[in-house]
């Protein structure tokens, strides 16, 4: 029986020695990888709470083994963080699979989840401070079987909860994801149900247990958490659970820590049991020496590991640079920096990726720095420059999951951003490649319509001029009947609209050259003047007041007359079209520093949203009986001469449209 004792007592010794290292060896990974998520933090606390227990109950073994009486001190101690450990148990557990359960989408209502959270937290709390000072006071605390000293109160709770958390693991094992985490959660949800069963045998006398059978079934049930956190420590290593997984460096220097306190501890342990034997500074030295037989074999292994790593990232990395350059020669680089955002955060296993890329020569103001975005100008490990021939090309910034990057995650991206220029170069190249094809498609589909258009123009306007004649002539003859001279005055009419349409065709027609006309200028108020005086009439027979503001004086605008009599003409005819009778048309022209601005703006509809991105199209038109080409030519015009034109709708109270055109004012010698 007493070899019996004594095999219970070292393994209770080895167990808890184990399940205290784990537990601060989650405790350090968390610390380390500081990712900002209530589900890590309340698992940080869950292997606290743990911690206290093994370790209160780690203490009292070496007292009862060291001293023949412990301590008082010392003993009150151990009760108190193992009764603490033990009582935060039920309602950190639960969290813990609260906050999973949320993070899955399990969890609907916040309301119900802390309220239920409060009661367990205060019951909790209240069994802590409760039972601390009654165990102390008592001394009579069963470490062997912790629960039976904490009272009915804390094995119900404790029971409720473990069967809580064995119905939300079996919940995660049949929608989990994939294999892995499948056999996890279905692995918890047998180490749940075999800790109720151990509670319900142990502590709320479900079932007779002889001693050493109860004895050696409370030992097993104090040593159940260990089992899952050593799993989580492979799970996390092969599989990058919680996605910790990806910062190696912290898991393989944690591990190799707690490794060699556990081996000394291991050393200690086995020097005291040969103690009658050698003594225990010659089986210390011995177990110590014992490890350089193992350094050859740990360093192929790390070897090997490390490279298959290294590989692992670099195959990574080839197999998004080979989406990366297909993405490219779509000649899109706002599409390709999303997708190269998209791939890296993915393939990687990153929180959050941003690319911006430098501000081109061009747009640069004064405080501009050579190409380099201002993001990059302060050092920060999170940021990778993407540079070319000395060139800093763009930033790329990258947040993990966890407080710092791998060494392996950011070995991949340092390589990545060598391989980017290219991808953004082929993708530049392309983009002004299909441009340019746009655009020369555009020009040559204009000279045909150009070509086109002057062909019809020239073979009606000689034919309808005859017929204009003609039918004048014959107005003039007073034996002419009414009811001929009124159809007759019908036909005129169309034929002066059919003129108005030549002339616009005419005008789109002509050959734009950027710059216009070297050298021509004319007077903006003028021009506005006399477009005013012409179109007058129309205004008064439609009902609309036609308003001018013009600066006093003239404005002498570095474009020809004609050119700027097309813009104004048609801007004043489109805007008469859409005001209503009763209405009212603003036209003004002022001149600024080195630009003259002439506004015209009516008190219509409006200019619906389907129409807005048609709108200067050449033969995009919403009335009956448009050509689509006076905005058309409006844009063309204004482009001649290096202006600028601009439109808003609706401009004032949700309604009418104002158009602004600004122009260069004539340069002074």
């Amino acid at each position: 029986m007493a070899g019996t004792v004594d095999s219970i007592l070292y393994l209770r010794l080895i167990g808890f020695t184990a399940g205290t290292l784990v537990e601060l060896f989650w405790m350090v990974v968390i610390l380390g990888y500081r990712r900002q998520r209530n589900f890590e933090r309340v698992f940080f606390f869950l292997s606290l709470a743990l911690f206290l227990f093994y370790s209160g109950s780690l203490l009292a073994l070496n007292a009862q083994i060291y001293y023949s009486q412990p301590p008082l001190g010392l003993q009150e101690f151990a009760i108190a963080i193992t009764t603490t450990g033990l009582c935060l148990l039920p309602a950190l557990l639960l969290h813990l699979h609260m906050e999973f359960a949320e993070t899955r989408g399990f969890l609907r209502s916040k309301h119900w989840k802390h309220a239920v959270l409060l009661f367990f937290y205060a019951a909790s709390l209240h069994l802590a401070i409760h039972h601390t000072g009654i165990q102390i006071t008592s001394q009579h605390f069963d470490f062997a079987l912790p629960g039976n000293s904490l009272g009915e109160g804390f094995q119900w709770l404790f029971s409720v909860v473990l069967l809580w958390c064995a119905s939300w693991q079996f919940r995660f094992y049949r929608n989990s994801p994939d294999k892995p985490q499948r056999h996890f959660h279905g692995f918890l949800t047998v180490v749940f149900a075999v800790a109720y069963v151990c509670v319900l045998c142990l502590h709320l006398g479900m079932f007779s247990l002889a001693s050493p059978v109860k004895e050696g079934l409370g030992l097993a049930f104090s040593l159940i958490p260990v089992v899952p956190s050593v799993a989580l420590i492979y799970l996390v290593q092969r599989h990058n659970f919680l996605q910790i997984g990806r910062q190696k460096n912290l898991v393989y220097a944690v591990s190799a820590t707690f490794l060699a306190l556990l081996y000394l501890s291991l050393v200690r342990r086995v020097s005291v049991w040969l103690e009658p034997v050698l003594p225990p500074e010659a089986s210390a030295s011995i177990l110590l020496f014992v490890l350089v037989i193992f350094i050859e074999p740990l360093q192929r292994v790390l070897g090997r590991r490390l490279r298959e790593t290294a590989q692992l990232e670099m195959d990574r990395v080839q197999r998004s640079m080979a989406e990366i350059q297909q993405e490219a020669r779509q000649g899109d680089v706002t599409r390709l920096v999303e997708f190269i955002e998209r791939q890296i955060r993915e393939r990687l296993e990153l929180r959050e990726v941003r690319l911006k890329l430098a501000v081109a020569e061009s747009s640069k103001g004064p405080d501009a720095t050579s190409g380099e975005p201002r993001a990059a100008l302060a050092f920060d490990p999170r940021e990778f420059r993407i540079s070319h021939g000395g060139k800093i090309e763009g930033v790329l910034h990258v947040e993990p999951h966890g407080a710092t990057i791998s060494g392996e995650t950011r070995a991949a991206l340092e390589f990545l951003c060598e391989q980017l220029p290219g991808a953004l170069d082929l993708c530049r190249l392309i983009e002004e490649k299909l441009r340019l094809e746009r655009d020369l498609a555009e020009r040559e589909r204009l000279a045909l319509l150009g070509q086109m258009a002057a062909s019809i123009s020239h073979n009606l306007k000689n034919p309808l001029g005859s017929i204009k004649t003609i039918l004048q002539v014959q107005m003039e003859n007073p034996e002419l009947p009414e009811s001929v001279r009124g159809e007759t005055r019908i036909v005129l009419d169309e034929i002066g609209r059919l003129s108005s349409k030549l002339n616009q065709l005419l005008q789109f027609s002509r050959p734009a050259v950027r710059g216009g006309s070297v050298g021509a200028t004319s007077n903006a108020r003028t021009i506005v003047e006399e477009v005013v005086g012409v179109l007058r009439h129309e205004a008064e027979r439609r009902g609309i007041a036609l308003k001018t503001q013009l600066a006093d004086g003239g404005v002498t605008i570095a474009a020809a007359a004609d050119a700027v009599s097309d813009i104004v003409s048609n801007l004043l005819v489109n805007a008469l079209e859409a005001t209503p009778r009763g209405g009212q048309v603003h036209v003004s022209a002022e001149a600024n520093d080195s630009t003259c601005v002439v506004r015209v703006q009516d008190d219509g509809p409006g200019i619906a949203s389907g129409a807005r991105e048609k709108m200067l199209q050449p033969f995009f038109t919403t009335k009956a009986q448009g050509t689509g080409l006076g905005l058309a030519i409006v844009a063309r015009r204004v482009a001649e001469f290096g202006g600028h034109l601009e439109w808003e709708s609706p401009a004032q109270d949700g309604r009418g449209t104002r158009f602004w055109v600004t122009l260069p004012l004539e340069r002074r010698k």
